[in-house]
């Protein structure tokens, strides 16, 4: 036999909870399926209010002693209990309906089989008036008592909720209704038709349970059985051949996905909850959200609970209003969502920068010099989305990238530190979704960029992390002002999440190292490790000063200086690059991609000087000719800002090691070169 469901009745005072339950029994109860439950209360049975079983306070803690109360709670001054004797009724396949308490839910529901909370609600003002018709409070101690803050209900618990604001004849109905749509089960059908992506359930249009046109419309439903949940868009059907009267279909697709059996009991429930609803409400509306919250709205969206209008409203909103506290909830929240890498060290360390700069390849160049040092840095970095490369992009040139994370963890015992791709270890499932939204829309929201890159460097285990804030025409943050007031938020909200961060903005007006382009870049940090004469100066420069940053860090290093000045010395013995190899080692070396055969000579038509480098269109001519998917490809620079040219003179070299790429970059660059050279008078 199956058990019966304990409902859980919830709601503020005011909301008409035993109205509501009274009136559901002088329904329900002869037919036998449920029982309502007395609560014992340490106050005389003849005072007004619920049918209950009076007790004194002695008598209360003596049946409590006895084992004769399932749960007990205290509120308002009294005791209040629920007979054991209700798991029996459960047993034999009753349902049970309690008038209860919402901070007892958790509990409740590790003692009985299957727990439905079912909220009472009603506005604000009929509350406080219902409450001031009792005439035991003043106005203003109603108004109080409606406004005050209640715990949040569990968001993994089945909730379903009645409101009660109107007639009391009305609010009967609904809870009735709410009940039976609650206990009512439809069988699992597997139906024979394609829906591709999209999960689709069918309901019967007659169905003798519920009614189908109560679950139509953009909202999604979750299906439960067998302790899994799917959710799922609704549509009707109207082929007894196909679907019985009792039945739920499934698209051929959503059954596969799911794996419950044909035939199991199947329960329905609204989707998104109405906590979770509320939340993006209050949100699109421009309120402040706390964490529990978040987590309801991040978890809804992620499993598909809300449709992509929705999700772009709360977006929206949230790019425009979102406090420090806040973006420390979402930081917190998103880790929730991805597994955390942890490290027996106290001071594990990580960089980031903003980017928007061609060639700034520093980290290839900061993580040997930290762990040639010995301290740990398991960093992990993104792929080009817009760039000629990205941090991963380049290292994949030379070494495996997409490395689990206990390759991660034997990366570092080995080697110190590690150079991998996200995709595999942090990669976030909050982003996936968002991103597919805000792309296209092209929201972006310094504040949710926050939350995100921070709670990437919580679940890599990070303790202390180093931002680089680039500022530029072209960049991201278009000001310095901009750069140090990101920087600011980066540091509190690190401080929020227990991280020590410290961000610095410098300057992105000019591409930095001589190539743009994974192989060529790698090649200058090739170049720098090897302390060739050659090398860029300007990207041994920046990887220094990052690199001091983070080896102060160190408490036998003690300052920013004497870490510039070991992170110089790294570099300079070689232990720099000897830490580079161990690390390709560790990972999977590759035959190394060189830069691509193919050229393209970008040349001065003017004597003058170089006034401009503009770093966006260079890289826009890498991308064109093949980068970062063809690793081979991108630009090797010949001139740096400031100089002085001649007329036909090399600008720079485009590579590539495909024909026709190569010719659509050189097109581009004929357009327009991105160097800007002012004529000498």
């Amino acid at each position: 036999m199956a058990q019966g469901i304990f409902f859980f009745v919830v709601g503020p005072s005011g909301a008409g909870k035993d109205s509501l339950i009274e009136g559901a029994r002088a329904h329900l109860e002869e037919a036998g399926r449920y029982v309502f439950a007395r609560r014992t209360i340490t106050r005389s049975a003849g005072a007004p209010g619920e049918d209950h079983h009076g007790v004194t306070e002695a008598q209360f803690r003596a049946l409590v002693n006895a084992g004769e109360f399932l749960i007990t709670w205290e509120a308002h001054g009294l005791s209040y209990g629920l007979s054991i004797d209700l798991l029996t009724a459960l047993s034999n396949g009753r349902n049970v309906i309690a008038n209860g308490s919402r901070k007892m839910i958790r509990e409740l529901a590790g003692l009985v089989p299957r727990l439905i909370v079912v909220e009472v609600t009603a506005s604000v003002d009929v509350l406080a008036a219902r409450i001031l018709a009792r005439g035991r409070e003043t106005a203003l101690q109603a108004r109080a008592r409606v406004m005050r803050q209640v715990e949040p209900l569990p968001v993994d618990i089945e909730t379903i909720r009645v409101s009660n604001d109107g007639a009391l004849e009305q609010g009967i109905s609904r809870f009735i209704h709410a009940l039976a749509n609650a206990t009512e089960r439809l069988r699992l059908r597997r139906v024979p038709l394609s829906t591709g992506l999209e999960r689709v359930a069918y309901l019967p249009m007659h169905s003798a349970f519920l009614s189908a046109a109560d679950y139509l419309g953009s909202s999604k439903v979750d299906l439960l059985a067998e302790g899994k949940s799917l959710s799922v868009q609704i549509h009707g059907m109207d082929a007894a051949a196909l679907l019985a009267s009792d039945e739920i279909g499934l698209s051929e697709e959503a059954f596969a996905h799911w794996g419950v059996a044909e035939g199991a009991e199947i329960a329905l429930r609204r989707t998104p909850s109405p906590a979770s609803r509320q939340a993006l409400m209050q949100k699109v509306q421009g309120q402040e959200l706390g964490e529990a919250e978040y987590e309801m709205l991040l978890r809804d969206i992620i499993e598909g609970r809300y449709t992509d209008g929705e999700i772009s409203a709360f977006l929206v909103s949230a790019t425009r209003s979102l406090s420090d506290a806040e973006v420390v909830a979402l930081a917190k929240v998103r880790t929730r969502f991805t597994p955390v890498m942890h490290w027996d060290r106290p001071i594990v360390v990580d960089k980031h920068s903003m980017g928007g700069v061609p060639g700034s390849r520093i980290t290839l160049l900061v993580v040997p010099i930290v762990a040639a040092h010995g301290m740990a840095m398991p960093k992990t970095s993104s792929r080009a989305i817009t760039s000629a490369a990205g941090t991963a992009d380049a290292m994949e040139s030379v070494a495996r990238v997409d490395l689990t994370a206990e390759q991660v963890q034997r990366c570092v015992e080995q080697a110190g530190a590690c150079i991998a791709w996200n995709g595999r270890l942090n990669h976030s499932a909050v982003d996936d979704v968002m991103n597919a939204i805000t792309r296209p829309l092209g929201i972006d929201s310094n504040r949710w960029s926050v939350a995100s890159i921070l709670s990437k460097k919580l679940t890599a285990g990070s303790t202390h992390v180093v931002v680089d804030l680039p500022y530029g025409p072209r960049t991201k943050l278009k000001t310095q002002a901009q750069a140090r007031e990101l920087g600011d938020l980066f540091e509190r909200v690190g401080a929020g999440l227990g991280l020590t961060v410290v961000a610095f903005a410098t300057d992105g007006s000019r591409p930095i190292g001589r190539g743009i382009g994974p192989a060529l870049e790698v090649r200058d940090v090739r170049a720098v490790l090897a302390n060739d004469p050659q090398a860029p100066r300007d990207l041994r420069d920046k990887a220094i000063f990052f690199a001091g940053q983070i080896l102060a860090w160190d408490p036998a290093v003690g300052s920013v200086e004497v870490g510039r000045q070991l992170a110089e010395k790294l570099l300079t013995n070689g232990q720099a690059n000897a830490a580079f190899e161990r690390i390709i080692d560790a990972q999977g070396r590759k035959v190394p991609v060189l830069p691509g055969p193919l050229t393209y000579s970008v040349r001065a038509s003017v004597e003058g000087w170089v006034s401009e480098l503009d770093g966006w269109r260079i890289g826009e001519i890498a991308r064109r000719a093949g980068a970062p998917a063809d690793k081979s490809a991108g630009i090797d620079l010949m001139v740096g800002q400031g100089d002085q040219v001649q007329e036909g003179q090399c600008l720079y070299l485009i590579h590539g090691a495909n024909a026709a790429d190569l010719d659509s970059a050189s097109v581009l660059a004929r357009m327009s070169n991105g160097v800007t050279i002012t004529p000498l008078l």
